[in-house]
């Protein structure tokens, strides 16, 4: 059987497909949780840290699919297939975290949130591992331009969410959340600006 050529548009068309649907669901959860705010604004108090990490999580979504356009250069199998489909769908999974189905269980999203971030940080630092395969896969030369900022980066949020699991205080979580969010827009700015 013929194997498709690296840069068949048809092929990369067809894998981009898929995992758009993925990242387009991930973003319709987190939109349609943050309409919920001003759609019934009684119903659960905005909690300042799970906003922040709502932020984030489209942040992260959007440059995803944004550093998914790299694997133009690659040569698609099955296999790498899965694991595009896989790592968008953690992303779906976290943001369907951020904004459960029902909330009957917590007194509000400051309840839920704290008690659900062990999950929430494990499954954040899962996703940095993955991206790091995700960088290596798309070639020697594309990881080496992403320079030593790129293993710093990953360094800083990783220790960031394993002490988040552990440390419970507000202000932490607070001031850890924001500095995640402003680092990733102005690593996504700083890096993807375009496309070339």
């Amino acid at each position: 059987m013929n194997q498709p050529h690296a840069f068949d548009p048809t092929v990369l068309s067809h894998v981009r497909t898929v995992i758009s649907i993925i990242v387009g669901l991930s973003m319709g959860r987190l939109l349609t949780g943050l309409a919920r705010f001003v759609q019934h604004p009684r119903q659960h108090k905005i909690y300042g840290v799970h906003l922040v990490w709502t932020f984030f999580m489209l942040m992260q979504i959007i440059s995803f699919w944004w550093w998914e356009f790299h694997l133009v250069n690659v040569q698609w199998s099955f296999p790498l297939y899965g694991f595009v489909a896989f790592y968008a769908s953690v992303f779906f999974f976290m943001c369907t975290m951020l904004f459960p189905d029902t909330m009957y269980e917590y007194k509000g999203f400051e309840d839920y949130f704290m008690s659900r971030r062990k999950w929430f940080f494990g499954i954040l630092i899962g996703t940095f591992f993955l991206d790091i395969i995700d960088t290596f896969i798309k070639g020697r030369d594309y990881t080496a331009a992403l320079g030593p900022e790129y293993w710093v980066r990953f360094a800083v949020y990783i220790t960031g969410c394993a002490a988040a699991i552990l440390i419970s205080n507000q202000r932490f979580q607070l001031v850890f959340a924001i500095l995640a969010l402003l680092g990733e827009i102005v690593w996504a700015l700083g890096l993807y600006d375009t496309l070339t």
